[in-house]
């Protein structure tokens, strides 16, 4: 793309050009915030992030060839280079991401969903259903990007803004309309999607998270961020969680269509008769569903109610778009999804579940969850990352000593924080006349630990890395999968 075609979807405060470029006459073919990915043809966006700022490696990509530059505040590059300076160097990102892909989102459904807890269940659920009945779909969130037979991993739940529009384009070129995504705090707060427009908008409830030295500040700003998904971006009908104590300041000043869902009785999609079942390699609940005049049966293979208000938000988005109960339900029924309530029924008849739960909330609503299949044990082996949101070790800490019967303390992503501190600190929340604990370092055999010493009837709960194919220990990824380790055990004892 034409450099002048990219200046043009930018508004910028100055222009710095010694070097006699001609923007008329000068090809961007890529557009970087990393250094490290930039070469002769690339377009540099100085980004100002929580751990690093984006100009200090702007020679960095000056030595890689790069010459074009978006910053927002002074910094020296040699003459050669077209300095382009702008008042929000996250914004341009969006903007020039948006043009650089032909703005994707215009020709989109998107449907957008927010909220604490939820997010991933609660997409994935509407993605599949929506592909199961002829909407071709695509997802974005915590477990990556998937559309059509095509997948790829991702870093954040809400991709930077590049990536949006790069993954944006390639669903459209394969037949792609309609896009579920999860849209996270961060990318509100840093602009990741910026001029995208959400048709339609999920909020599934909210409590305190991603606060800390490098999230927001407090809960005000982190519901601040969450509200503006509702304001500012064109939502026209909106999905909400009738239940939560946020609810009308979330979807406040939004003018479209609201639904509510939940199990009060004025919600448009409410739930009764709640029962739960557990079966070999399956924990799940049944409801009946109100609907106006109508009622009808939902089953879904996951615990818990809050599984419960995950399908209402399916069935509600995807009647919107047109699919019938019966096309609903019969998909809602088979669907599982990786790394949340992620069931194996192990040889000696106890039940192993993988769940991202990772905060105090999460975990909490997870064991009582389980807590309701009435287990012979209910065993919860969870860490902590390291290196940020410490206030989660003390929520952990709390809530697994009190609904837990017995806890493995071990690793989850303890990057360059020693993992002994970190469970050192977890432990002192475990104090006389809570739950027996034991602490494993290495998590592989922590989740080992745990299998070989369960009983029939167990359940045991492997909290906080989810979805997640690594661990991150030292600022190094390194390939660990709670499933593989989970199905090479029961291969043991499988007959040759």
């Amino acid at each position: 793309m034409l450099l002048q075609e990219l200046m043009q979807a930018i508004p910028y405060t100055e222009l710095i050009n010694r070097s006699g470029i001609d923007p008329a006459k000068t090809e961007i073919l890529s557009l970087c915030s990393d250094s490290r990915k930039v070469f002769s043809d690339s377009m540099f966006v100085c980004i100002s992030g929580s751990l690093a700022d984006g100009h200090d490696y702007a020679w960095a990509a000056y030595n890689r060839m790069c010459r074009v530059f978006v910053i927002e505040h002074p910094t020296k590059l040699p003459d050669d280079a077209f300095v382009i300076v702008t008042d929000n160097t996250r914004v341009a990102l969006a903007q020039l991401s948006a043009a650089f892909f032909g703005n994707p989102s215009k020709e989109m459904t998107i449907i957008g969903v927010t909220g604490t807890k939820g997010k991933t269940t609660s997409s994935l659920m509407i993605y599949n259903v929506l592909n199961a009945n002829g909407i071709p779909t695509g997802y974005i969130g915590s477990n990556g990007v998937s559309f059509l037979d095509h997948s790829f991993g991702t870093v954040n739940t809400t991709p930077e803004s590049y990536d949006l529009h790069y993954y944006m384009r390639k669903m459209l070129n394969a037949g792609v309309k309609t896009l579920v995504m999860e849209v996270s705090s961060q990318a509100l707060k840093m602009a990741r999607v910026h001029g995208i427009r959400f048709r339609h908008c999920v909020f599934t409830n909210l409590s305190p998270d991603h606060i800390g030295e490098y999230e927001h500040p407090d809960f005000d700003d982190y519901k601040r961020c969450k509200h503006s998904l509702f304001t500012d971006y064109g939502a026209e009908y909106v999905v909400y969680n009738a239940d939560d104590e946020y609810a009308a300041e979330m979807i406040g000043g939004n003018r479209g269509q609201h639904c509510g869902i939940g199990l009060s009785a004025d919600t448009d999609f409410r739930a009764g008769s709640i029962t739960y079942y557990r079966s070999p390699g399956s924990i799940g609940v049944s409801f009946t569903c109100h609907h106006g005049e109508s009622s009808f049966p939902v089953s879904v293979a996951f615990p818990g109610e809050f599984s419960v208000y995950n399908a209402l938000t399916a069935i509600a988005i995807c009647t919107k778009l047109g699919l019938s109960v019966e096309q609903i339900t019969s998909t809602l029924r088979d669907i599982r999804i990786k790394g949340r309530f992620e069931t194996y029924e192990l040889p000696n008849g106890a039940t192993a579940v993988i769940d991202y739960a990772h905060n105090g909330i999460s975990l909490k609503a997870a064991l009582q969850a389980l807590r309701a299949y009435e287990p012979n044990r209910l065993i919860c082996l969870f860490g902590s990352v390291g290196g940020r949101t410490r206030i989660r070790r003390a929520e952990l800490g709390l809530v697994a000593s009190r609904d837990a019967d017995f806890c493995i303390l071990t690793s989850d992503n303890p990057d360059n924080e020693a993992p002994s501190a970190i469970i050192g600190e977890i432990a002192t929340y475990f104090t006389n006349g809570t739950c027996p604990y034991m602490a494993i370092a290495d998590r592989k055999k922590a989740i080992e630990y745990a299998l070989s010493h369960s009983q029939k009837g167990d359940i045991i709960l492997l909290a906080g890395k989810g979805h997640e194919s690594y661990q991150i220990i030292c600022g190094v990824r390194e390939e660990f999968s709670e499933a593989v380790i989970i199905e090479k055990y029961c291969k043991q004892f499988q007959p040759t």
